[in-house]
């Protein structure tokens, strides 16, 4: 089988969004009955105006910043974080000083986290039945002191 491959970025983006966007092209990376991928590059002062839609979506931003909105609430983002819009919640986004870039994720369907125990935290133990983990427990081994942060790089503080 061969590999496929799926070109973005500059000079594949057309203007994308829903209705009132301006400033923001986009391509899409995939798209089926599972959900969509895309690439959106937001110009200074591009904007998505809020709306909803019923899928859960990822907004993850990967250059640049800017603001998103979710339900009324602004915060301002930067390249390395990732927002949830959750479904049939108004969002948008918009860059200001600058530009940004982000990829969108859209999971579509129910969300099945809560049937696997994820959104919960419970765990297995394999002599005793479930149990509740809470937040925090446990720990990561052999990874020594984190990477410096490079304020230079567009790293969020």
């Amino acid at each position: 089988m061969p590999i496929e491959v799926r070109r973005f970025g500059v000079g594949h983006r057309r203007p994308d969004g829903p209705p009132g966007t301006t400033g923001v092209s986009g391509q899409v990376i995939h798209s089926d009955a599972r959900g969509m991928i895309s690439e959106l590059a937001f110009a200074r002062n591009g904007r998505i105006e809020p709306h909803s839609n019923p899928n859960t979506t990822w907004f993850i931003v990967i250059e640049g910043g800017g603001w998103v909105v979710v339900d009324g609430e602004p915060l301002r983002v930067a390249a390395g974080e990732a927002i949830l819009w959750p479904p049939d919640v108004p969002h948008g986004a918009w860059a200001d000083h600058g530009h940004m870039r982000a990829f969108v994720v859209e999971l579509a369907g129910e969300d099945d986290a809560s049937f696997r125990g994820i959104l919960e935290g419970r765990a297995l133990e394999i002599e005793s039945g479930a149990r509740t983990v809470s937040g925090g427990e446990g720990s990561l081994t052999g990874l020594g002191d984190p990477p410096a942060r490079d304020p230079d790089a567009g790293e969020p503080h």
